[in-house]
């Protein structure tokens, strides 16, 4: 069984018409209950809920604090290489973008951690690639890890999805997280924005996160990427997603991330949806409600703003002075980003704002830091 099996059994069509049913009593109702369903979750990202947005930050807040105290977990990407197979045609990877292909060496990885550690105390990395398995695969990624055990002792990866056997030996070498985004839950128009390449297999790349959990992966991160399709019918498709890893793997810990994509300047790629700021934070405050053990993480796609005021009502990780292109914190390549940073703040500056707010940073492995709050 794998969760493209259940996910065959949830109408995109009937999902969407569930939730833009709610009432004003759905919503009331979900705010009363202890424990929250899938039907809840709806009720609180639906139109209807959008009057009951001080409620729910109320209630966020005071579950976020329950669970994670006043603190925020940091951490930090690099991007190994920008070199990719596929044609997302969002993606400024695309395989067919003319733009110079860089996979970092040894050597060339290993500054860039040194950097790293000078910019703050980060200990929790994230390990970022495009999918190019040839050149950038399981061997080169193993020894990616190996080399950053030195320096950090929290390591997730973003890469492709890979088989089961693969997560062992990455595991083996240090791994301790893996997050990936399906993108969009919509099947029907995924292949409309994966023409080509190995990401435009839907049921391989839904199913990966059973091959982590098959795998023993200690933490999975779950994303969307918000304007491709209705984003609150993709982020239910999320939650019964998370419910179901929950259900059969339920040693693992788990993370939320909705980025919102922006209209490019160029011309290229623009977004079929437009989300708000106050939906943003409807979706935040609801995710919080109906989980309140999932990381929420807000990376520096979002404002300044929009993170500082999230970080005290339900965002509980972080990324700061982010880098999208290989070689972004000691070679300053000349290479295309992935996507423009909108935080543009140094580490530095984001802990000095957290504590400004009461806000602890806390730098070091996650579970660590929050084990004495349980």
């Amino acid at each position: 069984m794998f969760f493209s099996d259940e996910l065959e059994k949830i109408s995109w069509q009937q999902t969407s018409e569930e939730i833009y049913t709610k009432t004003e009593q759905d919503v009331q109702r979900a705010l009363r209950k202890e424990h929250r369903t899938i039907e809840d979750f709806q009720a609180l990202v639906s139109p209807a809920a959008a009057p009951h947005l001080e409620t729910m930050a109320r209630l966020s807040q005071q579950y976020t604090r329950q669970r994670f105290g006043n603190t925020i977990s940091m951490y930090i990407p690099l991007y190994l290489t920008n070199s990719c197979t596929n044609s997302c045609i969002y993606c400024g990877f695309n395989h067919h973008n003319p733009l110079p292909r860089t996979i970092l060496t040894e050597e060339e990885i290993e500054n860039e951690y040194k950097a790293i550690k000078r910019l703050a105390p980060f200990d929790n990395l994230l390990l970022v690639t495009g999918e190019n398995p040839a050149k950038a695969g399981v061997p080169y990624l193993q020894r990616a890890l190996r080399l950053a055990k030195p320096y950090f002792s929290h390591l997730q990866i973003e890469v492709m999805p890979l088989k089961t056997e693969a997560y062992k030996l990455l595991i083996d070498a240090g791994l301790n997280g893996v997050i990936c985004f399906q993108e969009t839950y919509n099947r029907e128009r995924y292949a409309t924005y994966h023409p080509r390449g190995m990401k435009s297999r839907f049921e391989w790349r839904v199913n990966g996160f059973d091959r982590m959990g098959q795998a023993g992966v200690h933490k999975i991160g779950l994303g969307v990427l918000i304007g491709l399709e209705d984003w609150r019918t993709d982020v239910t498709l999320m939650a019964y997603h998370l419910r179901y890893l929950q259900k059969h793997y339920w040693q693992t810990r788990y993370s939320v991330n909705f980025p919102r994509m922006r209209p490019s300047e160029n011309g290229g790629f623009q977004p079929n949806i437009l989300m708000t700021d106050r939906e943003l934070a409807q979706l935040t405050f609801a995710t919080r409600i109906f989980d309140r053990d999932v990381d929420i993480s807000f990376s520096t796609r979002e404002s300044a703003r929009i993170r500082n005021h999230m970080a005290t009502l339900g965002v509980t990780s972080l990324s700061a002075e982010s880098k999208t292109e290989p070689g972004g914190y000691f070679s300053y390549p000349q290479s295309l980003e992935q996507f423009h940073v909108s935080d543009e703040r140094t580490a530095t500056e984001v802990e000095r704002d957290l504590k400004r707010m009461g806000i602890e940073p806390v730098w070091k492995d996650w579970d660590s830091a929050f084990d004495v709050k349980k």
